[in-house]
């Protein structure tokens, strides 16, 4: 049985929260610091060159052998164009269905069907257009005589984002270009030193500011501005809130958004000519300029917003120099290390531990509150990289995967942009809830654009149908709430998301059609139709079209959820018929479907009926572990036999899946770290990024299949997540039971400080040659904990004040909040 020791109140009271020697000696920014991306070579490529960024703005820095080349790109800039069009020929979800349950169930596909050909052609058409998407805000280049100057390569500190990019002159002189973007504004400094760090004398023959090749026709060109006597080269870019076929030439519209990209030097600029290959004087052309001969400086600055809020003139900018660089960096400086100091790891596994490291760098340069919530590919973009399947939200997965490292890891200030989305996707999704199911609650859309919407941009009955986006879409929110444990957020944030999810969920599940009749004859709710995510699509018949796995585990997910914020914010009276309805649907649920491997062993399987041996795209027949939370390693031994047995059997064609189905293996105990860390390497590009690659064929893919055919879209933020795979290894706190180094191997030491576990406990812990040493632990809210011992022999535990002795087991703790605990082994 397991012991249980509740601490007394009345000991706690009035004493510290500090226990000395609190905490490991453990510097994540120290330990990000050995981490660096290197490049000994010039690395032309935009998968090549370093990735810079403050969480709106994100720069490329790349190198060619005569050039250093910048990318710019940010979050809130988009290409704002929406088309909205057969808004009435859409029709409605019953009319819609009632077409399709006539279609022949012996068609091979529904296209076979005329209708439902030119219905599907029709509702596709608005995301079938170019636009919405991210806008690449342009380059900048410094030209360099090769005859002078050879790039080396360069370096990336992710302790604290800064680039180095190494020059060696004609006389043998080391040069350092060294930048960075400004943590706190939408801008890039850049200064050139010596070998000894002092500034030096410029070596770059030109500057030249190029707005973006992929810049569409059909909306007004950049307008360029020069004034080379300030140093100054600039344009400045319209984005039309209209449609082409609407906008009236030259006419502005009031949401017309602009962007101006202006670079600054600390001297004046000069024209200068060249003989080209023809042989004929090519004067410079407008946005290029020779430099002074003085010491390098350079600032350069992104404006956007509305078009009336970006100046038609020259912005004023302060001259750059060594004043501003320094403070800037030294203020970077100080952001960084906040952000190193939210938590940190120390493994015993190099490889492990950068893609630990380097992953938490590359989020913190692509998200943050206050900033438009990344697409697909962040804010990375040049020419149409970054702009496939519109870089929009998709979600059944991109969207939501990325922010799931931001629990764990203590960064919940990372999860608000994914918050913001949300809260600005309630208004169509309530409409398309209302209007197109007529229903109440809302219907999240299975893709989405930060722009304007008065309509779901993907009304397809193929993955347009996919149920359990809905339940997905608000699931991080209740996360949000139960790993800070933050009522005003539950409250004020996550409520009302969740509610409207719940009723239309419960709406939709108590339709005629879910319940009894012919089709089921059974007394359980279905869910139906519905489709499972990357799979099938809708079939004729309606075949795997019902009671999807992640439909189940998610409505089951989010049912929960809000029976618990009820409880937490007092509110159970009010909702008592949305409470009736959950435990009605919950009483007569219907089971996870299964299937029999040619062994006999029975897995879990996506949809009723489905073959064992079928290979998925998203990782399907562990969503009950995750993100399900339903199964784990608190399950029963039948169950985690059943979970075994569909992870080994499980096959899965990439793309979707390196952070996703590694996650969940990590959370049923059988990840081998090997294993996870041969799939990163495979999927890893120059920059250090991890971008989304094929696995294997017998699923959408074939054998003359591009395998890295996805390598080459952008820069993919999904995979940032990987840190959460590590996290998992080190503790786990799904179920409110922590436990520790679930998934770590006992020959491998390592430690980490301040990982997040559900209800606002911030843990800290130390396994070396296999033995656990002390656990520290931090209550923020004051809850309840409960943690499975580490030791057979019991343990020691220390809160301020006193001790207490207790057996192995689990142990459960009432904390207070602030309050400081350590868990030591019994000698």
């Amino acid at each position: 049985m397991p012991k249980y020791f509740s601490c007394i109140l009345a000991l706690c009271l009035g004493l510290s929260n500090v226990i000395p020697g609190y905490g490991q000696p453990i510097s994540g920014m120290a330990i990000a610091k050995k981490h660096a991306i290197i490049s000994n070579k010039p690395a032309p490529g935009f998968f090549e060159g370093a990735l810079l960024g403050n969480g709106g703005m994100g720069v490329n820095v790349t190198t060619r052998p005569d050039a250093i080349v910048l990318y710019f790109g940010h979050n809130n800039v988009w290409d704002i164009r929406l088309a909205e069009n057969h808004k009435e020929e859409i029709g409605t979800f019953a009319q819609v269905f009632d077409k399709v349950k006539n279609i022949p169930a012996t068609y091979n596909n529904l296209s076979d069907d005329a209708w439902y050909n030119q219905y599907s052609n029709m509702a596709g058409e608005n995301y079938r257009q170019p636009y919405p998407r991210p806008f690449p805000c342009g380059s900048v280049l410094l030209g360099l005589d090769r005859r002078k100057v050879q790039v080396l390569g360069h370096v990336l500190d992710i302790s604290n984002g800064l680039c180095t990019v190494k020059l060696l002159t004609a006389n043998k002189q080391h040069l350092s270009l060294l930048i960075f973007t400004d943590m706190a504004a939408d801008r890039l400094l850049m200064q050139l030193v010596d070998d000894k760090g002092k500034p030096a004398i410029g070596v770059f023959d030109r500057i030249k500011v190029m707005p973006d090749p992929s810049t569409p026709s059909n909306i007004p060109q950049p307008q360029t501005q020069e004034d080379l006597t300030a140093g100054m080269l600039s344009f400045r870019q319209i984005l039309p809130f209209e449609e082409p076929a609407i906008r009236k030439a030259d006419a502005d519209h009031l949401k017309d958004k602009a962007f101006r990209l202006t670079v600054k030097v600390n001297g004046a600029l000069s024209k200068t000519s060249r003989i080209n290959w023809n042989g004929v004087t090519e004067n410079m052309a407008t946005l290029e300029a020779a430099l002074p001969a003085a010491p390098f400086y350079a600032s350069i600055s992104l404006q956007e917003g509305l078009a009336t809020a970006v100046s038609k003139d020259l912005p004023a900018i302060s001259k750059p120099g060594a004043a501003t660089f320094s403070s800037v960096l030294a203020n970077n400086h100080a952001i960084w290390k906040a952000y190193w100091a939210k938590s940190a790891v120390s493994l015993d596994d190099t490889f492990l531990e950068q893609t630990w490291y380097r992953n938490l760098y590359f989020f913190n340069c692509a998200a943050k509150e206050g900033v438009t919530c990344p697409g697909l590919f962040a804010n990375w973009s040049y020419n149409n990289i970054g702009t496939a399947w519109h870089g929009d939200y998709h979600m059944n997965y991109n969207t939501q995967q990325p922010f799931w490292v931001t629990f764990s890891s203590n960064h919940l200030e990372k999860n608000l942009p994914y918050v913001s989305l949300i809260q600005k996707l309630m208004p169509v999704s309530r409409k398309w809830a209302q209007e197109y199911y007529n229903l109440p609650g809302a219907y999240f859309p299975h893709s989405a654009y930060p722009v304007e919407m008065s309509m779901n941009p993907y009304p397809l009955p193929d993955w347009g149908w996919e149920i359990s986006e809905t339940p997905w879409a608000v699931q991080g929110l209740w996360w949000h709430y139960l790993y800070s444990g933050d009522k005003e957020f539950l409250r004020k944030q996550a409520y009302e998301p969740m509610k409207a999810a719940v009723q239309f969920l419960t709406a939709y599940m108590k339709r005629p059609d879910d319940h009894g009749g012919e089709r089921w004859q059974d007394d359980k709710y279905h869910i139906f139709p519905t489709v499972p995510p990357e799979l099938y699509g809708l079939r004729p018949g309606f075949k795997f079209n019902s009671d999807c796995n992640v439909d189940l585990t998610l409505t089951k997910f989010i049912f929960k959820a809000f029976e618990q914020s009820t409880e937490v914010l007092g509110t159970r009276t009010e909702e008592q018929q949305l409470l009736a309805d959950i435990t009605d649907i919950l009483k007569y649920f219907p089971d996870y479907p299964t299937a029999l491997t040619a062994s006999g062993d029975r897995v879990l399987v996506a949809v009723p009926g489905e073959n064992a041996n079928t290979v998925y795209n998203v990782p399907i027949p562990l969503f009950a572990a995750f993100p399900g939370e339903d199964y784990g390693l608190h399950s029963d031994e039948a169950t985690q036999r059943l979970l075994k047995n569909t992870y080994q059997n499980q096959q899965n064609e990439g793309g979707n899946d390196l952070v996703f189905i590694n996650l969940q293996a990590a959370r049923i105990g059988m990840l081998n770290l090997d294993d996870f860390k041969r799939q990163i390497n495979y999927c890893l590009l120059p920059n250090g990024t991890a971008t989304d690659m094929v696995m294997q064929t017998k699923g959408r893919y074939n054998d003359q299949t591009d395998y890295a055919y996805m390598a080459g879209m952008g820069i993919w933020f999904e995979n940032f997540a990987l840190p959460a795979v590590i996290n998992e290894c080190l503790m786990q706190s799904y179920n409110g039971t922590i436990r520790l180094f679930p998934n770590w191997p006992k020959n491998k030491d390592a430690r980490f400080k301040n990982l997040r576990a559900a209800g606002a406990f911030l843990i800290s812990a130390v396994q070396i040659k296999g033995k656990v040493n002390t656990i520290d632990i931090l209550s923020e809210k004051g809850q309840t904990l409960r943690l499975i011992s580490p030791w057979t022999k019991g343990a020691v535990i220390t809160i301020t004040g006193g001790k207490k002795k207790v057996a192995s087991g689990e142990i459960v703790i009432q904390t207070l909040p602030g309050q400081r605990i350590r868990l030591s082994p019994l000698n």
